[in-house]
């Protein structure tokens, strides 16, 4: 019964996206790439880490498994930190936070984890105008953010496109369909946000478990050694098993 109950907890939040309609689009990612992940870790420290930490991730333990030297971390992503041994921490403080935002924007270290990437890249992408919230924008996948858009630099302006459908009463009323930019000549900005989205996605889930890299890294080996065990043991045990056939 506990099992059941646990179950339809996790699978909550995937029903709830369901029947509202909302499709996630695929993330993706792949942890092992280590070129996305710098990238998704210069655009983390440049455009989240202003009001978002990721206080369980040292810098040092990122250096090391993306293949950079403490120079290049220092330099490419230690904007808030003095040591290379410190936490992402920021320096906002949670009462300015609330007063700015309403809320204190959550610790991203276990966010990938807590919602999922193809949640969180389907999020990034989900912006669009909406002159009736406070911060002048709202989210298909997170209903009344209240998060500002902080990358519409990079991707230009989204507004909803609506439809009309008619419920099982009668009655008629519009939802949003898709969402399509804008000006149209942001086209290609939007295309490449698309990808700097995946870098960025790709890095939130590699510190929601940094672990995982050198599972991933050992997994064939163990594998392997497995492999060449199974020849040894199958050769012992023929030769045990001879004399009584």
């Amino acid at each position: 019964m506990r099992r059941l109950i646990l179950a339809l907890i996790l699978l909550l939040p995937t029903m709830v996206l369901a029947y509202s309609g909302i499709e996630l689009q695929k993330a993706n990612n792949d942890i092992s790439d280590k070129a996305s992940l710098q990238v998704g870790a210069k655009l983390f420290v440049n455009y989240c880490m202003g009001c978002h930490s990721a206080k369980y991730v040292r810098f040092q333990r990122i250096g090391k498994d993306l293949g950079l030297n403490d120079e290049e971390v220092q330099e490419n992503l230690m904007f808030t930190a003095e040591k290379i041994g410190e936490t992402m921490t920021i320096a906002m403080n949670g009462d300015d936070a609330n007063k700015w935002f309403g809320v204190i924007p959550p610790d991203l270290s276990v966010i990938a984890r807590a919602r999922g990437t193809d949640w969180l890249y389907s999020y990034l992408l989900s912006f669009y105008l909406d002159p009736s919230r406070p911060m002048g924008v709202n989210n298909l996948v997170f209903k009344d953010v209240g998060m500002p858009h902080v990358l519409w630099e990079q991707q230009g302006w989204q507004k909803p496109v609506y439809e009309t459908i008619t419920d099982e009463d009668g009655h008629s009323h519009e939802v949003i369909k898709s969402l399509a930019l804008v000006d149209e000549a942001d086209q290609e900005k939007a295309e490449q946000y698309k990808k700097d989205m995946r870098h960025l996605v790709n890095f939130l889930d590699y510190i929601g478990e940094p672990a995982k890299l050198e599972r991933h890294s050992l997994g064939w080996k163990v594998l392997l050694f497995l492999f060449i065990f199974l020849m040894f043991a199958l050769a012992l045990k023929k030769e045990y098993w001879r004399d009584i056939h």
